[in-house]
This record gives structure tokens, sequence and C-alpha cells, in this order.
């Protein structure tokens, strides 16, 4: 993959719809240089790829997976009951961005 530039942080950012500074640019550079340094730690460490990976952090943890049983739910119009403004089948929040 290549390096990330000014260039490629502030495309990301302008779709994102966060504007960046140039120091809040230079900041992101940095921190993704210091992630990358470490993704070629780990990908140098030998025979990493004959690890087999995890389900848990903890080698005695026990788990139990249950049988997906399909269940009937409660109906829309139950639930909207509950609901101060509601449109058809949806319900109205206040508006939080400009």
């Amino acid at each position: 993959m290549s390096k990330f530039t000014k260039e490629l942080v502030d495309d990301y950012a302008d779709k994102l719809l966060i504007g960046l500074t140039a120091d809040e640019n230079q900041m992101v550079l940095d921190e993704f240089e210091i992630i990358d340094a470490d993704i070629d730690i780990i990908n140098n460490i030998s025979n990493i790829k004959d690890v087999e990976p995890m389900t848990h952090c903890l080698d005695d943890f026990v788990y139990e997976l249950r049988d997906d049983v399909v269940e009937e739910s409660i109906p829309i119009d139950e639930l909207l009951q509950n609901c101060d403004d509601v449109s058809g089948d949806e319900i109205r929040v206040p508006k939080v961005v400009g």
C-alpha cells in the first residue's frame, strides 16, 4: 500500500466533511507513520502466518453458542404507541445537524 500523503488525508477529510487545519493534517500523517511502522514490525515476525486466530484474549474462556431461533417480533404499531412524534412507521427526532 502506498504511504499516506497530505493530499490523501485532505481528500479523506473532505469526503468525511471534517475540514482539517495544516496542524491537524500533520498530526494525522504523524500518527499514520507510527501505525505503518507498527504494522511493518508485525509483518516481519517470522511464521506469523502460522499463528491461529484467537476468538478471545483469554485461554480459558468458555463459551456456548446458542441455536438461532426465529421468534415473532413485536408489531410495529404496538412499538410506536410509546413514541411522541410518529410519521408513518418512523419516529421523528429533533434535528441535530446544521
